[in-house]
């Protein structure tokens, strides 16, 4: 079981790390909000993963919250990029 989650550990860290370049070298706004998004999601998949490692159900109102914050924040970039395209 520890090698399991050590390798899931690296490919979230690597993950991460290449969400990261986008973020900072994205050629346009929707590229690092998409990249965003991905990151937030790597957060969630990595606290989950903690909770399934620790049999801890505690970290599952946490999970709520990113995922409900991901997706308000996906959906206010949409609305206010294509209301930036509109104009």
């Amino acid at each position: 079981m520890t090698a399991v989650a050590v390798i899931v550990t690296v490919l979230l860290a690597v993950a991460g790390a290449l969400t990261l370049t986008r973020i900072v070298r994205g050629p346009s706004v929707l590229d690092r909000a998409v990249a965003t998004d991905v990151l937030l999601a790597i957060v969630v998949a990595a606290v989950a993963t903690e909770a399934a490692y620790s049999r801890d159900a505690t970290a599952l109102p946490i999970l709520v919250v990113l995922a409900i914050l991901g997706f308000v924040g996906s959906v206010s970039v949409a609305r206010f990029a294509s209301r930036r395209n509109d104009q």
